[in-house]
């Protein structure tokens, strides 16, 4: 069924899966700590050559305040074959025994968006999931997010358990949405395809993915519209997370981050209001060159003022 128009990556669905076989499908060439870990290991990879050109969890930087970090120069692993196949297809890698999600890609099209308000989700239960709360540290209250690997405005995967993660709110909003809005608007605007690919990095046999690599390459321009490749700490500032089990605690920096927090709720500072939204940005948000200009309003006082009066953070830029 074609799907016929882009709708944002927070809503919608209509999941179809083509038949695509798994062991046909390249990965990045990744090195392992644990030979049963089904995100790290294929047997795509095992068919690699190039022994030079490896992506290692060891090479990222630790966690520093951002919520992402270029991989690869910011170019993505696919040979120079895929980067010129414009068929439409979906791949999801099968649970390895532990239940984690392995490989999630597709080459992108207006014919995998959704053109349906999206499902429930709550009936599935990824590796490490647990349901806890840290009101006033997390925004949504929340620790864990079901999140997709793919972005369901992009394939219109719902409840698909190979393509949900346990992911901080944090990791799903800050990181990786940003990316998926901006290849959903590059689709939308063009009509052409993206080779998408998200790869969940679990170390050893933790059951929590430390983050996701993300890649992404738009064919028809190769990769003027669309090119990258980043990693996103599945992280969430002001608690300790274990990766073996998903179990989590308050760290010591809590206190220091309230204390932020509460002054900036005490600040005046000038936003840009998007009155049919009801959402407030920072003014060099991407997103308010987005917004048209009827619906744009600029904005000088206190931000917890404007939570009062109904209007909301924007994600991305996190004013």
């Amino acid at each position: 069924m074609k799907r016929l128009h882009f709708t944002k990556c927070r809503t919608s669905l209509l999941a179809v899966l083509l038949a695509f076989s798994v062991a046909f499908v390249p990965v990045p060439p990744i090195s392992d700590t644990s030979s049963d870990s089904a995100a790290l290991i294929t047997t795509a990879q095992a068919a690699q050559k190039n022994t030079k050109d490896r992506f290692s969890i060891k090479e990222i930087p630790k966690y520093n305040g951002k919520s992402s970090v270029a991989v690869h120069g910011n170019k993505p692993y696919f040979t120079s074959r895929e980067k010129k196949n414009t068929n439409t297809f979906e791949s999801y890698h099968k649970l390895d025994k532990l239940g984690r999600c392995g490989v999630a890609y597709a080459n992108v099209s207006k014919d995998t968006m959704p053109t349906e308000a999206r499902g429930e989700i709550g009936q599935i239960r990824p590796s490490g999931w647990h349901t806890v709360k840290y009101t006033g540290v997390v925004d949504g209250n929340y620790l864990y997010n079901r999140c997709h690997l793919i972005a369901y405005c992009l394939t219109a995967e719902n409840a698909n358990k190979k393509n949900l993660i346990t992911g901080t709110r944090y990791m799903n909003n800050e990181g990786m949405l940003p990316f998926e809005e901006k290849t959903a608007r590059y689709i939308d605007k063009t009509n052409n395809h993206v080779l998408y690919r998200v790869t969940p990095v679990f170390e050893g046999s933790n059951l929590v993915a430390s983050g996701v690599l993300m890649e992404a390459y738009s064919v028809e321009d190769q990769g003027k519209g669309i090119c990258f490749c980043t990693y996103c700490y599945n992280v969430q500032p002001g608690v300790a997370i274990d990766y073996a089990t998903g179990d989590s605690h308050l760290n010591g920096k809590n206190d220091q981050n309230s204390h932020n927090s509460s002054a900036k709720e005490h600040a005046s500072a000038v936003y840009i209001l998007n009155t049919n939204t009801k959402k407030f940005h920072k003014p060099d948000c991407y997103s308010v060159k987005q917004m048209s200009s009827k619906n744009r309003k600029k904005y000088k006082g206190l931000r917890k003022k404007l939570i009062k009066d109904g209007y909301s953070p924007c994600k991305n830029c996190n004013p």
